[in-house]
């Protein structure tokens, strides 16, 4: 949290924390080719995206439409979610990806055909949205929990935040060559070079080295297992909790594409490329935060409802700022807090998670985080459309910065602690902090079964990997 009682130090005070390097996973062969071709089609993806959301607007003129497409392409995720994760655990996730990403580059090959066709109409790129979306209920929770393969629990963390810098990376690329492409010669390319770029994942995939990989114990074909998951989750408010969050963060914090059109469009009445550039720079503060996430060896429940609450209130001061100079510098710490609560959330997660269960339980957690679009977006789109951009986008980060606040007193009173207010001056003096309620948790067991003496909200990501589940227990 963003302030609690004790020391904001290691999360284990009788262990110092294993200093990683930021690039630590890349000494890995597997993972490096993984990498390798992930920027290229992450970059790919990126410019189908800013062109599918320009081409939609050019055709309809309706930001409602944008939100729609958005939504027909999360939708699948919100209702076969965690079937997917069922999959994921179940087979080799190699031969998985291998599916997956040969289905998304042939259905980024017929959107660029329809396209420079010019027969392309708008319920085309609704049934191709549709469609990316039922792959991607495989390919992303197989390809959330693939990297433990081949990284190991050791270096896991600093594989999930090099994957974020990976793909914003790619997004700092991605935008301004679609902007350019979109200008110069129309949207059709940007999607023919995302269609082929997936060849490099493949390449990837095929020339890893198979005895590398760790083992992880797959589930067995059985009955229940969606309700198994759901439980296991249902159970241990170190995932319930963080993974709440996520929902309601993904579903109204994240509708970027709604809103940077709109304030590029009607707002500052630009073109795509100023659409690009927005998109850019938030990319750019995306990956800082993701290079900064990189060098933690710790994950504390604190700095995840506190980069939450930063992110929505941030969005809000972008919402009023009267010029786009404003508009656009805000745009690079709301990428730098939004990363950080990604690769935090996600970490958390999938280190308190034992690995039998990883993939139903990441499932879940994607499910809740792209699964709530399709009521986010519309709604998102609706509010922009009726009462304008700066409404829309002022709207989805007061209902994050709440949200966070609210986990996060969940997560303190599960803790045995309580807010209090201190508005008196001096150093050292926090303005608000968490203390031990009488009669409170504190003299016992936390929900979450750790031991006394960590500091509130501090908790350190691990269990499922090797390490201790996140600690909901207050400083002794």
């Amino acid at each position: 949290m963003s302030s609690a009682a004790g020391q904001d130090t290691a999360t284990e005070p009788d262990r110092p924390a294993d200093k990683t390097g930021t690039f630590s996973a890349l000494r890995i062969r597997n993972y490096r080719l993984f990498a390798t071709g992930a920027v290229v089609s992450n970059t790919g993806t990126w410019m189908s995206r800013i062109a599918q959301d320009w081409l939609v607007l050019s055709i309809t003129g309706s930001s409602f439409a944008v939100g729609i497409t958005t939504a027909l392409q999360f939708l699948p995720m919100l209702l076969f979610g965690l079937y997917g994760g069922v999959i994921a655990d179940r087979y080799p996730k190699r031969q998985i990806l291998l599916c997956t990403q040969a289905a998304l580059g042939l259905l980024g090959l017929l959107l660029a055909g329809l396209t420079l066709g010019g027969v392309v109409q708008v319920w085309h790129v609704y049934t191709i949205a549709f469609l990316l979306g039922m792959v991607t209920v495989v390919d992303n929770p197989t390809r959330q929990t693939f990297v433990v393969e081949m990284v190991g629990p050791a270096v896991m963390r600093n594989a999930v935040s090099l994957n974020a810098a990976n793909f914003q990376a790619a997004r700092l690329v991605g935008p301004a060559v679609a902007g350019v492409l979109i200008t110069a010669v129309g949207s059709g390319w940007a999607f023919l070079i995302n269609g082929l770029s997936f060849i490099a994942p493949l390449t990837g995939l095929l020339l890893m080295r198979t005895a590398e990989l760790h083992t992880i114990e797959r589930a067995p074909r059985a009955k229940g297992q969606l309700r198994e998951g759901l439980r296991y989750v249902a159970g241990k408010p170190e995932l319930i909790w963080p993974i709440v969050l996520v929902g309601f963060i993904g579903t109204f914090g994240f509708n970027f594409p709604i809103w940077l059109s709109a304030f590029a469009n009607k707002v500052f009445d630009s073109g795509a490329g100023t659409y690009g550039l927005l998109n850019t720079l938030m990319a750019a503060g995306s990956l800082l935060g993701a290079l900064l996430a990189a060098r933690r060896s710790r994950t504390r429940l604190r700095m995840l409802v506190a980069a939450a609450a930063v992110f929505g209130l941030l969005e809000g001061a972008a919402s009023l700022a009267p010029a786009f100079w404003l508009f656009a510098a805000l745009l690079v710490p709301i990428g730098i807090f939004g990363l950080t609560f990604n690769t935090t959330a996600n970490a958390t997660v999938q280190l308190a998670t034992e690995p039998v269960m990883r993939g139903r339980v990441m499932s879940l957690y994607m499910m809740v985080f792209v699964g709530g679009t399709p009521v986010g977006g519309p709604v998102m789109g609706w509010v922009t459309d009726t009462y304008g951009a700066r409404v829309g986008f002022l709207s989805g980060g007061l209902i994050s910065a709440a949200a966070a606040a609210a986990v996060g007193l969940v997560l303190a009173r599960a803790a045995g602690l309580r807010p209090r207010f201190d508005l008196r001056r001096g150093s050292g003096r926090a303005l608000v902090s968490f203390v031990p309620r009488e009669g409170g948790a504190g003299s016992g067991a936390s929900p979450g079964g750790a031991s006394e003496g960590d500091p509130a909200g501090e908790g350190d990501a691990g269990g499922g990997a090797g390490g201790s589940a996140p600690r909901l227990t207050p400083a002794a």
